[in-house]
């Protein structure tokens, strides 16, 4: 798990942008404050046993309950909370709408994530990864699908539910390229403990490339998918790393299993670009090849753990929606597996 998800589990007190920062200083003021009022409490019971009378008579006095017991912790928690809000107001302020937007929808166990153009459109879909350009505010609408479920990457800011029927809106920014774990914060099933996610955080050149690159794909295999001819099917990813003569198949044949794929009953929940998969129940496989983890985080991305997950994903998260494919043999789990590998 700790080799998917680059960082995981993630450090709570390691802001790597300004709204995680803000969080982390109110956290750590909060420490220090109980700190000292937990050494405060201990000096007056040492004193209430160890002091002399005139002291024990002192911390009994009426006017000590008063003081120490009312007006000091009145007086400390609305400071703490007045500099809290203060120190916070940056993460609830309105919306301007002409920021980068990204929809995260929590699923049972995986997170969908979609990019939006300005019109509110989506432009890319994706799972159990979120890239951001470093430096700049990027706003995400928080959905679910089921249950309530909670979004959260410590190190860009601080936790925000995702309830069904509802939108809601968190704030994240990276000031640093990097990976950052994160996962679900509220409890929403049995397999709430194995609902990873990574933030990857690039320079603003390197994520417009990346994008740049990864529509670029979608839009060139819906083209050809369109102007194929019927009885062909288009071979989406990069069509110069599939085997084209006998003589050089590898055991695992990806064009064979793009078919089996099709076959399989794979298609009915998962989409794959200019491909006939169009399939959403599951997640978004036209970059699958390219994911850090399999399984929302639980396992890292080779051939070897995508064929266990398609032969046998309810063992490794039991309840989970795809079922285990006991049908095929290990062989077209291979083959299939060899064409999931390509979709990058």
């Amino acid at each position: 798990m700790i080799d998917a998800l680059w960082g995981w589990p993630p450090p709570v007190l390691d802001p790597a942008g300004p709204y995680a920062d803000k969080v982390t200083t109110l956290a750590w003021a909060l420490f220090g404050m109980g700190l000292v009022v937990t050494a405060i409490v201990c000096a007056a019971l040492w004193l209430a046993v160890r002091g002399s009378p005139k002291i024990k008579a002192m911390i009994g006095g009426e006017r000590a309950i008063w003081i120490g017991g009312i007006a000091f912790p009145g007086v400390v928690l609305l400071g703490l909370l007045v500099w809290g809000l203060t120190l916070t107001a940056s993460l609830t302020q309105p919306i301007r709408g002409d920021e980068m937007r990204i929809r995260i929808t929590g699923e049972m166990w995986w997170f969908r994530v979609q990019y939006l153009n300005a019109d509110g459109d989506i432009v890319m879909e994706d799972a159990n990864e979120l890239h951001l350009p470093v430096g700049v505010p990027v706003v995400l609408e928080l959905e679910a699908a089921d249950v309530i479920h909670s979004f959260w990457v410590p190190h860009l800011s601080g936790k925000k539910d995702m309830i069904p029927g509802r939108r809601t809106l968190l704030r994240v920014q990276a000031d640093r390229a990097g990976e950052f774990g994160g996962l679900c914060a509220e409890y929403c099933g049995s397999q709430h403990a194995l609902m990873g996610f990574v933030a990857i955080a690039h320079k603003a050149s390197d994520w417009q490339a990346w994008f740049d690159d990864r529509t670029t794909r979608v839009a060139r295999t819906e083209m050809l998918a369109e102007t194929a001819p019927p009885d062909a099917m288009p071979y989406p990813g990069d069509a110069a790393a599939y085997p084209m003569e006998p003589e050089t198949l590898e055991r695992y044949d990806a064009r064979r299993g793009m078919r089996l794929f099709m076959e399989s009953g794979c298609a009915a929940c998962h989409r794959i670009a200019g491909t006939e998969a169009n399939g959403l129940a599951g997640p978004d496989l036209t970059h699958v090849g390219s994911r850090r983890s399999l399984g929302a985080g639980i396992l890292p991305n080779n051939r070897g753990t995508m064929m266990g997950w398609i032969g046998d994903s309810q063992s490794i998260k039991p309840g989970n929606r795809m079922p285990s494919y006991y049908v095929l043999s290990a062989e077209d789990i291979g083959h299939i597996a060899a064409f999931l590998e390509l979709q990058k």
